[in-house]
């Protein structure tokens, strides 16, 4: 067996990959703006990362696109420099109302019918009742996002609100995602809050039999742990870098695929992270062969709960919290701010296949408020890092890593 194809024990990144092979047949979006959307998407998601995890070694699971989404239709309302700012953090080179015709294209893309997957997303406007939004910041929410109003009395009874909301995400995520929104989260000064949510279900093309999967030592960074090991050998896309493995495993439909990254340092998580761009991603996508491999992957389950205010204001979008934000496109007027964003993520990996869920609320009140064999082997049995992503348009929905199973 060549000296790269032994049994490897090593940290490994673990790609998600939402495919669609007919993208440029049915997508309504430019190639110029698909492209520019893929490029604004990716480096926001790898900020998001590189502040999520950084000093930390535990498990991060979160959806880029989802935070991308809420925080791009919150966008819409910003003006002068707390739209530049937010532009700037969000990695867009153009204007709010271009990237929302970008978004509407995208969206229609990936809420697929009819497949043998399922992929569900969903937007959403909560606004107090009576309150004068400016008609044309609702109307552009509704035709580029899908975002109705829904008109709740946050006045009235926050609690109750509070709760249809989060009723409301946990439709849309099949219940994977509940209690998005914290206990006195919503107050009776909250204005408006801005909802993203998704959802992703999908079966291995070739499964892996539930009798061969074993139990084995996963390394962590605390210790050792123990772990219930998926195998297969099969026929995957596979690449060999002078630094990893790559393996790319396909759900039923072939629009969707699994994609592990296999650092062959035993150490080499860190490293992986440090070297993350757009150009390493397109560059590790753009290798695959078809190849025999022999796989052992662990089950694994991660889930994240994450306030976002100060890793947005470290990121740049300070003015949008504060009591100098200037978001006069939601009413007319400079009375509002930013006084939480929230997110919450769910990823499931076992023999049947993948299932995944996000949700992302932006809340918006008054300022002044308070804020709330001889074949290639590939044994992941170190920490390692994954991304839910749509191939063709090279977005990611998901990211995060999983430090123990």
């Amino acid at each position: 067996m060549r000296d790269h194809m032994r049994h490897l024990s090593l940290t490994l990144v673990i790609f998600l990959l939402l495919t669609h092979t007919l993208f440029a047949e049915v997508s309504p979006m430019k190639s110029n703006d698909a492209e520019a959307l893929s490029q604004a998407n990716t480096r926001f998601a790898l900020d998001l990362y590189a502040a999520l995890t950084a000093g930390k070694d535990d498990n991060v699971a979160f959806s880029p696109f989802s935070i991308s989404t809420a925080l791009a239709m919150t966008w819409l309302g910003a003006r002068t420099e707390t739209a530049t700012q937010m532009q700037s953090t969000l990695r867009f080179e153009s204007g709010a109302e271009s990237a929302a015709a970008s978004f509407e294209g995208l969206l229609g893309v990936l809420d697929a019918k009819d497949k043998p997957y399922a992929l569900a997303l969903a937007n959403r406007l909560w606004g107090q009742k009576g309150y004068d939004f400016l008609p044309a910041f609702l109307e552009l929410s509704k035709k580029h996002y899908g975002a109705a109003l829904q008109e709740v009395d946050f006045q009235g009874d926050p609690e109750k609100t509070r709760k249809t909301i989060n009723d409301w995400v946990e439709s849309k995520t099949a219940k994977k995602i509940k209690d998005l929104l914290a206990e006195g989260l919503i107050v009776p000064d909250t204005r408006l809050v801005l909802t993203n949510a998704i959802y992703f279900k999908g079966k291995w093309k070739t499964a892996f039999d539930k009798g061969d999967t074993f139990p084995a030592v996963f390394k962590s960074p605390g210790g050792d742990s123990d772990a219930q090991f998926m195998t297969k050998e099969a026929t995957f896309g596979y690449a060999d870098t002078l630094t990893a493995q790559l393996l790319e495993m396909s759900y039923d439909g072939d629009e969707l695929s699994l994609v592990v990254v296999l650092p062959k340092a035993t150490d080499g998580l860190a490293d992986l992270e440090k070297g993350l761009s757009v150009e390493t991603l397109e560059t590790w996508m753009a290798s695959f062969a078809q190849e025999k491999v022999l796989v052992q992957l662990p089950r694994f389950k991660a889930e994240g709960s994450v306030r976002l205010d100060d890793t947005l204001k470290d990121l740049g979008m300070k003015l949008a919290f504060s009591d100098d934000a200037d978001l006069s496109g939601l009413n007319g007027r400079t009375d509002l701010k930013i006084t939480a964003v929230v997110h919450k993520a769910f990823v499931e990996v076992n023999e049947e296949g993948s299932e995944a869920a996000a949700a992302t609320a932006v809340v918006v009140g008054p300022k002044g408020a308070a804020g709330p064999s001889d074949n290639n082997v590939l044994r992941a049995d170190h920490p390692f890092l994954f991304l839910i992503r749509h191939k063709s348009t090279n977005t990611l929905l998901f990211l995060g890593r999983v430090t123990k199973p």
